[in-house]
């Protein structure tokens, strides 16, 4: 398996995996499982090679000739009165006279119209469509995977945020608890930090709900059982080199799948018009046959008659007049020609916008991914300050309290605009074609 374009750089967290099982997964074995396993791809080339098949049978059918064996045997029985010219008197009466008839032919046509040569282009055409189709459907579920694949890092770098959340609680508790117990603080406090210790492990058990479904959301990509467990092998989402909008847009216009598919149909309805136009040139019809007939009767003047040779022939037929039928499939096909060219500058314009939205959501992100860094660690700071200031007794739980959620608010933000980074990158490299696949001409085949 060819590995992926699109590399993943730099992280500011690493996960601790909350271990479900001891396999591992990484994102090449999760997509290549994803390719081997996902029914629309498996569907996609077989539609592939039914239009490789429809190629084969448009060249049996339009240029090679059709050559057709027959044999025949009959037998007959009947009576027969026969009348002579020069003894009209006395006819001839035959009871239960036999013929017996054995013939055998060769009979070999071919006929050549102008149209089949750009029918044949067309059939080429609609094979590249099929083939294009089939890749959109491989980048597309590529896209789905390795977005999954860091949805799931992403809930794990959660957890981990969460966890620490709980840890700190769990120091503020046992501080208040102390402090209770000693005489040294009243039991409000001791009860608060209860209740917000509490709530710090209700999250953090509804975060391992969140994290068991992105794994089953990965599973059902990678069209395996769903409560199949796996450890990610990656533990850090990490973001490559800054992309360039001029490269990304020069790219998408050459191998972005959907564009090319456009630009196919928008041929195949060019081709449509010539096609009906080249029906009005003359068909030729080329024929030959060889016939053995032998022909064997009891009655009549011939006891046998045996006859074999070769006939040829041809004929040229040109069409005069078909009810003006011709000239509005023209008229239809040229104004599906017009929609088609529509379609296409339409997808353009689309194709051109998405990756516009895309990357500015990715430069923003960037943006915002240094503010987060300088924000998370002032948070941290606080916090580790707040809670040897609540150790010692000299500022309140809310003042812990307020620094430990600012923490946990700068923790999440930071791993979120991480992400969303991640998100647009593999979103862009699908806009531009180069998510999986090196050019639109490379192959793709699934092994059974």
């Amino acid at each position: 398996m060819k590995k992926l374009s699109f590399v993943f750089l730099l992280s500011v967290f690493s996960v601790q995996f909350h271990a479900f099982s001891q396999q591992t997964l990484d994102l090449e074995k999760a997509v290549q499982m994803g390719l081997e396993n996902n029914l629309q791809i498996k569907i996609g080339l077989e539609n592939v090679n039914i239009r490789e098949l429809d190629k084969r049978i448009g060249v049996g059918n339009f240029f090679m000739p059709v050559i057709d064996a027959t044999y025949l045997r009959s037998f007959g029985t009947e009576d027969v009165t026969q009348t002579f010219v020069n003894d009209p008197e006395n006819p001839r009466q035959i009871d239960g006279a036999k013929s017996r008839n054995k013939s055998y032919s060769v009979v070999g046509v071919y006929g050549f119209r102008p149209e089949t040569i750009v029918t044949m282009k067309r059939l080429g055409v609609l094979t590249e469509i099929s083939e294009l189709d089939s890749k959109v459907i491989v980048e597309n579920t590529v896209a789905s995977i390795s977005t999954a694949y860091y949805r799931l890092i992403l809930e794990l770098q959660r957890y981990n945020v969460l966890k620490e959340t709980l840890r700190l609680s769990k120091a503020r508790l046992d501080i208040a608890q102390a402090q209770y117990e000693l005489g040294g603080a009243g039991k409000r406090d001791f009860l608060t930090a209860q209740v917000d210790y509490n709530s710090d492990s209700s999250l953090l058990i509804t975060q391992e709900q969140v994290i068991q479904n992105s794994k089953v959301n990965l599973n059902e990509l990678l069209a395996i059982d769903p409560s199949a467990e796996f450890i990610p092998e990656d533990s850090i989402i990490t973001i490559g080199e800054r992309l360039s909008l001029e490269t990304l847009i020069e790219n998408a216009f050459v191998e972005n799948k959907l564009l090319l598919v456009n630009q196919r149909l928008n041929n195949d309805a060019y081709l449509q018009i010539r096609e009906l136009q080249a029906s009005r040139l003359p068909a030729i019809n080329l024929n030959s046959s060889f016939t053995n007939t032998v022909f064997n009767s009891d009655a009549g003047f011939l006891i046998q008659n045996e006859r074999q040779g070769i006939n040829y022939g041809g004929n040229i037929t040109l069409n005069l007049f078909s009810g003006l039928t011709l000239n509005r499939r023209i008229q239809s096909a040229k104004v599906n020609k017009r929609i088609q060219d529509y379609s296409l500058e339409q997808y353009e314009i689309q194709l051109r916008s998405d990756i516009e939205r895309a990357y500015n959501i990715y430069t923003k992100n960037l943006q915002l991914l240094k503010i987060e860094e300088v924000n998370y660690q002032v948070a941290k700071e606080n916090s580790e300050i707040a809670l040897e200031r609540f150790r010692l007794g000299i500022s309140s739980y809310l003042e812990f309290r307020d620094a430990q959620v600012n923490l946990l608010t700068a923790e999440n933000r930071l791993i979120t605009s991480i992400y969303s980074i991640k998100e647009q990158e593999i979103e862009l490299m699908r806009l531009s074609g180069k998510i999986f696949f090196e050019n639109s001409y490379e192959d793709f085949s699934v092994n059974p």
